[in-house]
C-alpha cells in the first residue's frame, strides 16, 4: 500500500493538522500563499487516502476545518486554481457543454451472454497471437468519460459520445470527490485515461428515498441518475450527488506500461481509483469461472455490473489484435442476464401524497419486469404490508400492469422478521403520521413540504383555479427557486423574478401573472375543490357551493357543526369528519387565511338558473372584462352546461379572453371546436336570456 509522501514532516496538516488558525488579517500575501499551497498538498493526499486506499488518517472533521481554511485563505488572497481541492464544491451553472475530440477514440466492447461466444473470442485470440494471460474486470454499468491529465493537472473530463467526440463536462467532473485534481507520485507527462462514473447502489437508493419524500420521481436505475448528473449545466447541482469513479483502462500516453495488469497497479499510486475486484487468470476456463463468482457477488456489491470484461493483458499483443471501426479486438464482455420479476428490497421510502395519504414504496436493486427497469414497487397501505409480511431484505416478486408503478406480488424468500411498521412521524414535516382504516395520513396539511407543491399543483389543475402554465415542472421550478413557499405566494411572483428562470422570458411571465391575476374572485365551487381538502373533488365542491352559498358559511360549518355537513349530496359522515379535520389544523387553517388575503371566492350561482345551455361544454382561456373567468364558468354551470378545464373533442365553444394560453388554442383548431372572443360569448348567452354581468 502506497504511504503518506516522504516529505509528511514538513506539511504539518498531513497528520494530526492543528485546526485553530490564525486570523487571516494577520496574515502576510507570503504566509498565506505558503499555507494555501500546503493545505492544497495535504488536501489531495487525504483525498487520495479516502478514495483510493479508502484508509483515511484524519477525521472528517477535521479534514472539513482543513479545506474551510484553505477556500478561506483563497478567497480572502485571491489565490484561485484550477488545479485546486476547491475547485470540487461547484461554480456557476454554464448554457451548454462544448463538444471536443476525444485523444483516442473511445470504443465499444464486443459482448455477449453465451459461454460459446467467450470460447470463440479465445480460440481468435490466440489463433492470431498466441497464448495470452486475460485480465478480467467488472464491466460497470455507469457512463464511461475520458479523463485527460497534463503535467498531472486536469485538463479536461469528456463524456463518451459517439466514440469519437462528446462533451467537455470538465466542471462537473471537479466535483466528484474520486476525480483528483492533480496527479500523484511519478505520473506520466501527458495521460489520458478511460472511467467510469457511476452511482454507488446504497447512494443511489438513498437519494431516491430523498426524492420520493420530496414528491419528486425517482430515477429508474443507477445508470440512469449518473447519465442525469453528470450532464446538469450547474455544476453545483452535481456537487451535491452521490457520483464516484472507477479508472480501468489507459486510452493515451506519453510512458505506456508493457502491459494492463502494469497500467492497473500505477493508477493508485497516482491518485486513480479501482475497483479491487480484478483478477488476471492464464486461459478462457479462468475468463468464465471469473464471470460466474461475480455473478454470484453481484448483489452484494456496491456498484451495478451487468457482467465482466476479458481483455487481453499484454499491450504488443492488443495492438497485433487491432480494432475494427466499433470495438478493440482485445476485449470481449461476458454479460449477465437480465434480473426478472424476482429482486430484493433494499429500503421502504415513505411518500406523502397531496390530501396526506402516505404510501410506502419499496426501493428494489433494479429488475426487469416486462422488459423495462424497474427500481421501485408501491406497497399500497399498512394492512397491504401486513398482509404480505413483507419487509426490508426480502426477495419479492414484483409485477407491473400498463404504465402504473410496479406493485410487489407476493414475497419469494423472507429474510426479515415480521413487516414493514410506517413511522410515527412524516418524514417532510414531522407531523403525526394517523391511521384511517387500511390507509395512513400525515396530519401536517399545507405545512407539510410534500403535501405543499402537490397542493400547489393541484389548485392550480384543471379542478382546482385552472391556472394555465402553472404545470407539475413549473410549480417544481418556483418551488426549487425559492418563489413559492405557500400557495399564497402565487399571488405574490414578480415578473422579473419569473423572467430570470430558465425557460421563461418576459412574455411567459406575463401570461401566468395575467392568469393568476384572472382568479382572484374564483367562483365558491371552484375554491372549494381548490383548496385539496381530503375527498373534496370538483363534484363534491359544487353540491357544498349549491347548499352554503358563500365560503364563510361553509367555514362555518366544517368548523364547529360538521353533522350539518353530513346532509349535503356526496357528503357522508366520514368526509365530513375529514373537511372537519382539515380546518381544524393551525396550520391548514393559517394557509387557507393566507390565501383568502388575495383571493375573494364569489358567491355561488348555482342554487339558480335553469337549463338553457343544458348539454353545451365550455372551455375558458385568458381573462374577460367586467366577469371573472370563474365567473363566467360559474354562470354558464347554473344554467345546465359543463365548464371544463381542457379542450376535448366533447367541446361545445372554447371562449378566449385577454392574453390566452396557446395550448387550449392549439387544442380546439386540432379538434375543430369553435373558438369565440368575450363579445361573441355574450351574445350566445344573450340569445338564451342569459345576463353575464
Amino acid at each position: 500500500m502506497p504511504i503518506v509522501d516522504e516529505n509528511a514532516e514538513d506539511n504539518p496538516y498531513l497528520r494530526d493538522p492543528p485546526t485553530d488558525f490564525e486570523p487571516v488579517e494577520e496574515l502576510s500575501p507570503e504566509e498565506a500563499r505558503e499555507q494555501v499551497e500546503l493545505l492544497r498538498e495535504a488536501i489531495r493526499e487525504h483525498d487520495r487516502r479516502y478514495y483510493v486506499e479508502n484508509d483515511p488518517i484524519i477525521a472528517d472533521r477535521t479534514y472539513d476545518a482543513l479545506f474551510s481554511r484553505l477556500r478561506e485563505l483563497e478567497d480572502a488572497f485571491d489565490l484561485d486554481h484550477p488545479d485546486s481541492p476547491t475547485r470540487s464544491v461547484g461554480g456557476e451553472p454554464i448554457e451548454e457543454f462544448e463538444t471536443v475530440e476525444h485523444v483516442a477514440p473511445m470504443l465499444s466492447i464486443e459482448g455477449s451472454g453465451d459461454e460459446a461466444d467467450v470460447r470463440e473470442f479465445d480460440e481468435r485470440v490466440r489463433r492470431e497471437v498466441g497464448s495470452v494471460d486475460y485480465v478480467c474486470e467488472p464491466k460497470f454499468d455507469g457512463v464511461s468519460m475520458e479523463f485527460v491529465y497534463e503535467d498531472g493537472g486536469l485538463e479536461r473530463a469528456v463524456t463518451r459520445g459517439d466514440g469519437r467526440e462528446g462533451d467537455d463536462v470538465t466542471r462537473n467532473a471537479r466535483t466528484i470527490g474520486s476525480v483528483p485534481q492533480r496527479l500523484h507520485g511519478d505520473y506520466p507527462d501527458f495521460l489520458a485515461v478511460r472511467g467510469e462514473v457511476y452511482m454507488p447502489k446504497d447512494a443511489f437508493q438513498e437519494y431516491n428515498r430523498e426524492r420520493i419524500e420530496r414528491g419528486e420521481d425517482p430515477f429508474a436505475n443507477p445508470r440512469n441518475a449518473t447519465a442525469g448528473t453528470i450532464r446538469q449545466l450547474d455544476p453545483a447541482v452535481v456537487a451535491e450527488r452521490p457520483l464516484e469513479v472507477f479508472y480501468f483502462d489507459v486510452l493515451e500516453a506519453s510512458d505506456l506500461e508493457e502491459s494492463h495488469r502494469a497500467e492497473l497497479e500505477r493508477f493508485p499510486e497516482w491518485g486513480l481509483r479501482v475497483t479491487d475486484r480484478v483478477e488476471v487468470v492464464d486461459d478462457v476456463d479462468g475468463a468464465i469461472d471469473y464471470r460466474e463468482r461475480m455473478l454470484e457477488a453481484r448483489d452484494d456489491l456496491d456498484f451495478e455490473i451487468d457482467g465482466v470484461v476479458i481483455k487481453v493483458d499484454d499491450r504488443d499483443a492488443r495492438e497485433e489484435l487491432g480494432r475494427t471501426a466499433r470495438h478493440d479486438r482485445y476485449a470481449f464482455a461476458y454479460k449477465f442476464p437480465a434480473r426478472a420479476e424476482v429482486t430484493p428490497i433494499v429500503d421502504v421510502a415513505v411518500q406523502i401524497g397531496r390530501t396526506g395519504r402516505v404510501t410506502p414504496v419499496a426501493l428494489l436493486e433494479p429488475v426487469d419486469v416486462g422488459g423495462v427497469t424497474v427500481s421501485r414497487a408501491s406497497l399500497h397501505n399498512p394492512e397491504e404490508i401486513a398482509e404480505k409480511n413483507v419487509n426490508v431484505g426480502d426477495t419479492v416478486r414484483v409485477q407491473r400492469a400498463g404504465d402504473v408503478i410496479p406493485y410487489v406480488e407476493e414475497v419469494v424468500e423472507k429474510e426479515s422478521e415480521g413487516h414493514y411498521e410506517l413511522p410515527d412521524h412524516c418524514p417532510v414535516c414531522d407531523s403525526p403520521i394517523e391511521r384511517d382504516g387500511p390507509m395512513a395520513f400525515c396530519t401536517g396539511g399545507l405545512a407539510c413540504d410534500a403535501q405543499l407543491r402537490r397542493s400547489i399543483e393541484y389548485y392550480a389543475s384543471d379542478d382546482g383555479l385552472d391556472l394555465e402554465g402553472l404545470g407539475e415542472k413549473s410549480v417544481r421550478q418556483l418551488v426549487d427557486a425559492g418563489l413559492l413557499e405557500s400557495v399564497a405566494d402565487l399571488y405574490e411572483l414578480e415578473r422579473e423574478d419569473l423572467a430570470e428562470l430558465e425557460g421563461w422570458g418576459e412574455k411567459s411571465a406575463e401570461n401566468l401573472l395575467a392568469e393568476i391575476d384572472s382568479a382572484r374572485e374564483p367562483p365558491l365551487a371552484d375554491f372549494l375543490s381548490a383548496l385539496g381538502i381530503p375527498h373534496v373533488g370538483p363534484t363534491t365542491a359544487r353540491e357544498l357551493a349549491r347548499e352554503f352559498g358563500t365560503f364563510e358559511a361553509f367555514r362555518e360549518a366544517a368548523e364547529d357543526d360538521p353533522e350539518r355537513l353530513e346532509g349535503v349530496d356526496d357528503v357522508g359522515e366520514t368526509v365530513a369528519e375529514r373537511i372537519h379535520e382539515f380546518f381544524a389544523s393551525e396550520a391548514n387553517a393559517a394557509a387557507v387565511d393566507d390565501v383568502l388575503e388575495h383571493v375573494s371566492p364569489q358567491e355561488s350561482a348555482l342554487a339558480s338558473g335553469g337549463d338553457e345551455l343544458e348539454g353545451l361544454t365550455f372551455v375558458f382561456t385568458g381573462s374577460l372584462e367586467g366577469v371573472t373567468r370563474g365567473e363566467a364558468q360559474e354562470t354558464v354551470e347554473a344554467h345546465g352546461a359543463n365548464a371544463t378545464g381542457s379542450v376535448s373533442g366533447n367541446t361545445d365553444y372554447l371562449v378566449v379572453g385577454d392574453n390566452p394560453g396557446r395550448t387550449k388554442r392549439d387544442d380546439a383548431e386540432e379538434n375543430d371546436v369553435p373558438i369565440v372572443d368575450e363579445d361573441e360569448f355574450r351574445d350566445l348567452l344573450a340569445e338564451r336570456g342569459i345576463d353575464l354581468e
